[in-house]
């Protein structure tokens, strides 16, 4: 029972993609690298962050993003020259200033459009009562009042 729980916990782990011969040895500046590499997306996988990502791409950033550090480039620093070198679109979660605040507002904002669009639609279509032929009046009466 004590393995088959051993073996359940090592699977829920998360797969991370970092290679052994990208592991700095400086556990604190590798401790860096990860908190950095957690928050920026794989340029070809939609979504995942580069730490996850088995692409070639995210290696080399990962290495990047660690020469960087070992040349003693603050996080903010080393965020700064991957966005500028790749866009915005390598942070997973974008800044919320400029014009990515529109971004940021437009999904509630619709959300709550069509909420309200849908609710006028319901409230201003008039009711539909329509009248039962004699046939079906008789066959409810019928299953009613047996």
């Amino acid at each position: 029972m004590k393995w088959l729980l051993l073996i359940l916990t090592l699977l829920a782990a998360p797969a991370w993609a970092v290679q052994p011969d990208e592991i700095l040895p400086d556990a604190a500046l590798e401790a860096r690298a990860r908190d950095i590499s957690e928050g920026l997306r794989c340029p070809v996988c939609q979504n995942e962050s580069i730490d996850e990502s088995n692409a070639p791409i995210s290696r080399d950033l990962r290495i990047l993003l660690r020469e960087r550090l070992v040349a003693g480039d603050s996080d903010q620093e080393v965020i700064d020259f991957l966005v500028a070198r790749y866009g915005e679109f390598v942070l997973l979660e974008p800044d919320t200033r400029g014009a990515n605040l529109i971004l940021w507002a437009a999904a509630p904002v619709l959300l709550l459009l069509a909420l309200i669009v849908g609710w006028v639609t319901i409230r201003r279509r008039p009711p539909t009562e329509v009248a039962l032929t004699e046939a079906e009046q008789r066959d409810l009466d019928r299953i009613l009042h047996p």
